[in-house]
């Protein structure tokens, strides 16, 4: 599966909230920064060449829908981040947000005991 750009990234949020959405359903989602109309198809019909997205005919429209779950492209994503910035290491990830002051004693306490109750 091909990597998300980052406006790309932004639209399968909105599609993944939306469900099922013409382009301009997502286009109404969007703030001040709104994308042209024509710009907007071209970034999910790229989506759907890139296997994120399916579409529903509907005489001259397209009613679009995502095809990867998000939860699926979340894990993708992490996975993805802890090979490229973490040397494959989940302890670095870790450790990096616990250096950040990103991540709480608490927190970190919580996470082993989650682990210890799966075992």
């Amino acid at each position: 599966m091909q990597k998300l750009t980052n406006k790309e990234e932004e639209v399968m949020k909105m599609l993944w909230r939306l469900e099922r959405a013409f382009v301009k359903d997502i286009l109404a989602q969007f703030g001040e920064d709104k994308p042209h109309y024509n710009t907007l198809s071209t970034m999910i019909r790229n989506l759907e060449d890139k296997g994120y997205v399916g579409h529903t005919t509907y005489g001259n429209t397209h009613q679009y829908y995502p095809v990867v779950a998000k939860e699926e492209y979340r894990k993708r994503f992490i996975h993805n981040a802890i090979t490229d910035y973490f040397n494959n290491s989940y302890k670095g990830l870790v450790s990096f947000f616990a250096e950040e002051d990103k991540i709480s004693v608490e927190e970190l306490k919580e996470i082993v005991k989650q682990l210890e109750e799966k075992r």
